[in-house]
């Protein structure tokens, strides 16, 4: 048995000498997770001077420490109201996205009974998303990839099941949706080829397929979703889709075509330009 306090302690300097960003944090979800308890009861063991039988902490930490995702050590990821399961071979949500979210929920909150369809949904955080803060919505959701997929569905089935949750290629999808959809959303791959995302985490952890958007400037694919929102919106349907800081006006141009008006760039909570959304002329 170890005290709790002196355990954190020594768990905080080593996560902070790895280079882990938030070494407090995760040290306390990481012995929450070790210890079975909610990390508010870490907090509790922490001010009664308690002591504790770690278990698995110190593996645990090892791994953090060589920068292997918190969330994949706990195996899940929190998304505004949302746990996700999440793993290897998914995409991590991450915070910036969640205003990706909150865009798509908003506008799907102005249509009565909308119609909304998430492309290259990765773990189904945004698709679920919408369908638990929107009454009445029916959404639609698409992932390529076997292993995300998977995630995907795991999510579905546990959250929300009635969310129509496909394998396939966003640039082909739904089909028999083509003209009927109120928003379309979407957190595609966007990295240009030869970029090396900064975070150890991503890098070395997230899915290349999640990653790398294709093309010169890595928008391929993003442009193949639009394209696909041109095709599935109603007219004056709404489409958003997350980018890098630095495409912001490529992203502009995505939407530059006769097929959209209001194309509008928005800020994450750093301030930085993370998304562009358009209505459907």
């Amino acid at each position: 048995m170890i005290d709790a306090r002196q355990l954190l302690l020594e768990a905080e300097e080593r996560l902070a000498a790895a280079g882990v960003p938030t070494p407090r944090t995760d040290a306390e979800l990481l012995l929450a997770h070790a210890l079975g308890v909610e990390r508010s009861r870490v907090g509790v063991l922490v001010a009664l001077g308690e002591r504790v039988d770690p278990g698995r902490f110190d593996d645990l930490l090892e791994l953090r420490a060589d920068r292997v995702p918190l969330q994949h050590l706990t195996g899940r990821a929190g998304f505004r109201a949302l746990d996700l399961h999440v793993g290897p071979g998914v995409f991590v949500p991450r915070p910036e996205t969640e205003t990706v979210a909150e865009l798509a929920v908003v506008a799907a909150c102005a249509v009565p009974s909308p119609v909304v369809v998430d492309l290259c949904t990765g773990s189904g955080a945004i698709a679920l998303a919408v369908a638990t803060e929107v009454p009445g919505a029916r959404v639609h959701a698409v992932e390529l990839d076997p292993m995300a997929h998977e995630w995907a569905r795991r999510n579905v089935q546990e959250i929300a099941p009635d969310v129509d949750l496909r394998r396939g290629d966003a640039a082909t999808a739904f089909p028999d949706l083509d003209g009927a959809v109120d928003v379309v959303v979407s957190n595609p791959p966007y990295v240009p080829p030869g970029a090396v995302p900064v975070d150890a985490e991503v890098a070395r952890h997230d899915p290349e397929v999640a990653l790398y958007g294709l093309g010169d400037d890595g928008l391929l694919v993003p442009r193949r979703v639009v394209a696909s929102a041109a095709r599935l919106l109603k007219p004056g349907g709404y489409a958003v889709v997350e980018h890098a800081e630095v495409q912001e006006a490529a992203a502009r141009a995505m939407f530059g075509g006769r097929d959209w008006t209001d194309v509008r760039s928005h800020r994450d909570l750093t301030g930085r330009p993370r998304s562009t959304s358009a209505r459907r002329r």
